[in-house]
């Protein structure tokens, strides 16, 4: 890759990670992420093209609304910016130009499921079935995981998932996880393949674990509060993505 595609990505990543604020907050609800065009939730004022730029218009605005003046949620930059990093890592590390859209297409879809599990514990269907459709075809000519990877990924990944859930269920009578955490594992394993589903699911509940366990010591409760375990999900299957191979051939290394 072209050494100054990498602070081009960045910028594109920082003006896809706006679009993803309005995926972020549209889509639970609903809502059409196209029409109507972005305005203030508050006072529904259109929000112009110089007062929407990544980061800077916010800094320029005082973090308030034009019109209204409402508080404009430092959230909205965070995830700009993150949204900018991902895609600098993706162009930095990428392996050839797909590589790169398959990171940044990943990056950005489990930056938004994140940011969904969070404010509602649903990880919708309208991002990770096309997911997993995305990973599975770019598998085809991903220089990082084979076709027959990726497929063997989606079926690890979803179905382990959805064993753990059944068995849950069967022996408590309560439903343990959602099957939109099966759905998204599924995805996550269309671009990183068995290896990288192993990955996702040890940190992931490993990270888990650690909040859960930090939360009944801080705030009290029981071992049955519920946590949006995409969360974790998203951002170990985007650690998995770069780190399940290198890690697997270093886990290899210790048994020669």
């Amino acid at each position: 890759m072209n050494p100054l595609f990498v602070p081009v990505a960045a910028i594109a990543g920082l003006l896809v990670g706006s679009f993803l604020n309005v995926c972020i907050h549209r889509i639970p609800l609903g809502q059409s992420i196209v029409f109507p065009g972005s305005h203030c939730p508050r006072c529904g004022a259109p929000i112009r093209a110089w007062e929407n730029l990544p980061v800077l218009s916010w800094l320029f605005l005082r973090a308030r609304c034009r019109t209204c003046r409402g508080p404009i949620s430092a959230r909205y930059p965070a995830i700009e910016l993150a949204n900018g990093f991902l895609w600098w890592a993706a162009a930095w590390w990428a392996l050839s130009p797909v590589d790169f859209a398959a990171a940044a297409i990943f990056s950005s879809a489990c930056l938004a499921l994140v940011f969904i599990d969070f404010d509602h514990q649903i990880l919708p269907d309208a991002i990770t079935l096309p997911l997993g459709v995305a990973g599975f075809v770019l598998s085809f000519w991903s220089p990082r995981v084979t076709w027959r990877g990726s497929l063997a990924g989606i079926v690890l990944g979803a179905g382990s998932l959805w064993l753990v859930a059944f068995l849950y269920e069967r022996a408590t009578g309560r439903e343990g996880m959602g099957f939109g955490d099966v759905k998204m594992l599924g995805a996550i394993g269309a671009f990183t393949g068995a290896r990288g589903v192993l990955a996702t699911i040890l940190f992931a509940s490993l990270s888990g674990s650690v909040v859960g366990i930090s939360l009944i010591a801080i705030k009290g409760g029981g071992w049955k509060t519920r946590l949006p375990f995409g969360v974790f999900l998203g951002i170990a299957g985007v650690f998995a993505f770069y780190a399940a191979s290198p890690l697997w051939s270093w886990y290899r290394s210790f048994l020669h």
